[in-house]
């Protein structure tokens, strides 16, 4: 089972997005890729970073970061380890984690609000990786 935000986390990760329909009918017009920054909290001690090239419905690609300065994302989605863990869980949804503040967007809020069903589906496909937390 890998450990979450592993590459091999992020590897499944891509695997279930790329196998999931409704996600792909919902983001065929989308353009932009991510950064999702996991700021450390008291459940994690490390920052943790990964990014995700999500293009037309499909994740072309995908990988832990060491340097995040070195990466360009069009958009960044940042909250804490433990913020993150009630997304991936159902407990909070990505839109209103954002509208409340759990998570911070970097990047164009009015395109990402055009493609809600499309975030909620990314969040679905994490419930298809078995993850050690």
């Amino acid at each position: 089972m890998p450990k979450l935000f592993s590459q091999e986390w992020v590897e499944e990760y891509i695997k279930a997005i790329n196998s999931n329909e409704e996600y792909a009918n919902a983001a065929k017009d989308w353009e932009g890729d991510f950064l999702f920054v996991i700021e450390p909290d008291e459940e994690m001690d490390e920052p943790k970073y990964v990014y995700l090239d999500l293009y037309h419905g499909k994740a072309r690609g995908g990988y832990v970061v060491d340097d995040p300065s070195k990466v360009n994302a069009a958009f960044e989605f940042r909250g804490k380890f433990s913020n993150w863990k009630k997304l991936l869980e159902g407990e909070v949804d990505p839109i209103k984690g954002l509208i409340t503040r759990q998570f911070v967007l970097k990047g164009s809020m009015a395109k990402v609000m055009k493609y809600t069903k499309a975030a909620k589906l990314l969040v679905e496909c994490t419930k298809k990786v078995e993850t050690e937390y």
